[in-house]
């Protein structure tokens, strides 16, 4: 009952490529990859203006 093996992953990928299909799963990643850059954008803009702060 410990963790799961590299077979045990793998299924576990092909059931959600069967539920979800690729579209979905491409545009989901393109989604989370848009809102990450986002944050870091978001946090090298809060960082520049409190450069100039003591």
């Amino acid at each position: 009952m410990g963790s799961f093996s590299v077979w045990h992953w793998c299924i576990v990928l092909v059931i959600v490529m069967l539920v979800f299909g690729t579209k979905k799963l491409r545009n989901a990643g393109n989604d989370l990859g848009g809102a990450v850059r986002g944050f870091k954008e978001g946090m090298k803009d809060s960082n520049d203006a409190n450069i100039g702060r003591p």
